[in-house]
């Protein structure tokens, strides 16, 4: 799965782009994240609450899409783009 990281998070991982390799059968946007974390294991917590559930204020796309943090059971697929960014602001 293929992700475009954005502002801190790009810095964080020293990439701008990363490749994720899932292994499920039918992978979601859930499988997705946790793919990216767990090879980028210091973006966790920047991505995901104590909780555990996705940083309400970061925002997601797939294929340019917003998702929500409630979505991430929505199915990807091998040539879905997804990208993770944080707010931005500027003038």
């Amino acid at each position: 799965m293929h992700w475009k990281l954005f502002a801190d998070l790009a810095e964080l991982t020293g990439q701008r782009e990363v490749t994720v390799e899932l292994r499920v059968d039918e992978p979601t946007i859930g499988d997705a994240l946790g793919g990216l974390i767990e090879t980028h294991p210091e973006l966790e917590r920047r991505v995901y609450t104590d909780s555990g559930a996705l940083e309400s204020h970061l925002n997601l796309l797939r294929n340019g899409e917003p998702i929500s943090g409630d979505e991430l059971s929505t199915p990807v697929e091998e040539g879905d783009e997804l990208a993770l960014f944080p707010p931005v602001s500027g003038g």
